[in-house]
């Protein structure tokens, strides 16, 4: 197969094991294939429609701390972050609304069940941890079932095999430490990691608007993985991971009602993880797992309110091939989830899955990919997803890929039970959100596999969105299926390997997302934003300049103007063991708002040592 075509900016290095160490690997060299596994079966990026993926040493380069740092810099993907430092952080991809974004950890689904939409909070996700990032955009229900509509964020933790450790300090009173310790060999491997940020941070709210109380973030993060060789045909294997976060916040006090200093502040606990068998029998390998995760989140304000969430999932899995020319893979899988809502009522859901995907070389240019999905939930009656994908090579070095696929989202608890609704009419009966999507894609490598790039042309279409609706005249405010989105895109991508160490990464994406109903742009959707990261690597210094930019977007209560700034990342090594880093954020020193209303940090510095055994 071809080489790799490209990836987002945040592909400013080569893919590597974990703790290789930089120096080993020229960029400069030509990029090998780079493999998506969140695909059910192995897949190659290029080959795959709206596939990026951000590995390990990436992270480094970038000096990327939280999920958030590198999640903004992949094209049609829009970070929708409420404060800087801790405050409530979501995503959107293409459009879709945050609770249309499945994030897994190791496999395990960990969207918070309590929240309204079902979406992910990434404002305490930490990376250190984190062996490589993969992104699915468009309509993933047939591989990954509900809250998939938008897209998959999967995390893979590290194996760790040595000693390595991590201090910084910077701007803010910011202090930051890492340790992981474990080993590695063919037959097993077992390994722990412990993070710890804390900053004093700043407003919340824009200092523009006369914010002047700081408010400071604290982040820890917990975890170990493992895994033993019980013959040569089975294995078992594990994580866990732990986090806690709190963060202080402000709110919107009477009688204004303004966003405005509050001694507002939120505390929030997760731990997710997974046990597995792997196992090899009638000519197929079977991979039986239990995955769990469980959250609790605490709003410590005038109007207090406690949430907790649980979900379980049962996951058999076999996958298998016929020949050299077609894999494939089916199975089974059954989700709870439990959650509470604002009266401190617990509800639940549940949904049973059966699944299959397949893969086919048609012929030595053209490959075939389809999946199809049934998912029955208990209250909401069965879906049936799919998805069918091509890639074609072309004469010249050029791939044309395409895909179409189809997603649905059963209603959140929240929706489900109606929180928050009041009404003397019965409360509206919910139906699943469905959707669909067609992308194109063409590709290009040069012949030494030096310079690549990619441009997507897509159409998201969400139909049945649910939408929380208030009637200024009756008071009633209920959940309803009434709205209709649909977004517009294009998504380009590239890289060029300049030669003495140094290599270019852009992405840009349009982006028109609104609402078929009214033809309003959806919120916090920006239709311009891109970004341009210039990378190095020598014998002893590494590192990366990082140029990004969003143009307006309508917000709640106005328009946020359209920014850019730019973060610079370096690394020196001392020794085979010890490096020095140093990173400074915003370098330019500008004043902007992620989202309207609250401030950014201006220029901000930090240094640190890095150890590694």
């Amino acid at each position: 197969m071809k080489r790799l075509l490209f990836c987002t900016s945040a592909l400013a290095a080569l893919a590597a094991p974990a703790w290789a160490e930089e120096a080993e690997v020229l960029i400069a060299d030509p990029l090998p294939e780079v493999v998506v596994t969140a695909t059910r079966i192995p897949a190659i990026a290029q080959r795959t429609p709206g596939a990026r993926v951000i590995d390990a040493r990436a992270i480094e380069q970038r000096g990327a701390l939280f999920a958030a740092d590198i999640l903004a810099d992949v094209p049609g993907l829009s970070v929708v972050r409420s404060g800087a430092f801790g405050g409530p952080t979501q995503v959107r991809i293409r459009g879709a609304n945050p609770g249309k974004t499945l994030v897994l950890v190791d496999g395990v689904p960990v969207n918070d069940a309590a929240e309204i939409n079902g979406a992910y909070d990434f404002s305490g996700f930490e990376l250190g941890d984190i062996q490589r990032i993969e992104v699915l955009s468009g309509p993933q229900s047939s591989l990954w079932g509900s809250d998939a509509i938008g897209g998959v964020i999967a995390f893979t933790t590290r194996e760790v095999d040595g000693v390595r450790a991590e201090a910084e300090a910077g701007s803010f009173d910011t202090l930051r430490g890492r340790l992981a310790a474990g080993v590695a060999t063919d037959t097993y491997a077992v390994g722990a990691w412990v993070s710890r940020f804390v900053t004093d941070g700043i407003s919340a709210a824009d200092e523009a608007d006369g914010a002047t109380e700081t408010d400071g973030f604290d982040n820890t993060t917990i975890g170990a993985r493992g895994r033993y060789a019980l013959s040569a045909t089975a294995r078992i294997d594990g994580s866990v991971r732990w986090s806690r976060s709190e963060a202080d916040i402000d709110g919107f006090p009477a009688p204004a009602f303004a966003l405005a200093d509050t001694p507002d502040r939120t505390e929030g606990e997760q731990w997710s993880g997974f046990a597995r068998l792997s196992a090899e029998a009638l000519g197929l390998s079977h991979q039986l797992s239990l995955s769990a995760s469980d959250l609790v989140r605490d709003t410590i304000a005038d109007f207090p309110f406690s949430f907790e969430a649980n979900r379980q999932v049962w996951r058999w899995q076999a996958d298998g091939a016929a020949g050299e020319r077609l894999t494939y893979a089916f199975g089974a899988e059954r989700e709870d989830t439990e959650g509470s809502v604002s009266t401190g009522a617990v509800e639940d859901l549940g949904t049973t899955s059966l699944f299959g995907v397949a893969s086919v070389e048609a012929t030595d240019r053209l490959s075939l990919t389809g999946a199809l999905r049934w998912d029955d939930t208990d209250d909401f009656g069965s879906e049936t997803t799919g998805r069918l994908s091509a890639a074609l090579d072309l004469d010249g070095g050029f791939i044309l890929s395409g895909a179409w696929g189809t997603g649905f989202k059963a209603p959140s608890i929240s929706q489900a039970v109606c929180d928050f609704c009041f009404s003397a009419a019965p409360f509206p009966a919910l139906t699943p959100e469905r959707a669909d999507s067609v992308e194109v894609a063409l590709g290009w490598t040069a012949p030494d596999g030096r310079l690549d790039g990619r441009i997507t042309v897509y159409r998201l279409n969400v139909e049945d969105q649910i939408s929380y609706v208030f009637d200024p005249v009756t008071f009633d405010a209920v959940y309803v299926n009434i709205a209709e989105t649909r977004t517009d895109g294009i998504e380009v991508e590239g890289r060029a390997a300049l030669g003495g160490g140094f290599d270019l990464t852009v992405a840009y994406a349009w982006t028109n997302a609104r609402d078929e109903t009214t033809d309003a742009r959806l919120l916090r959707v920006p239709e311009h934003a891109g970004s341009a990261t210039l990378g190095w690597s020598g014998e002893r210094l590494s590192g990366a300049l990082t140029v990004r930019a969003e143009g307006d977007q309508d917000d709640a209560g106005g328009v946020r103007d359209g920014f850019v700034t730019a973060n610079l990342n370096a690394s020196y090594a001392l020794t085979d063991q010890v490096s020095l880093t140093a990173r400074i954020e915003n370098l330019a020193d500008a004043r902007y708002q992620q989202v309207f209303g609250y401030g950014e940090p201006g220029r901000s510095a930090y240094v640190g040592v890095r150890l590694r055994y």
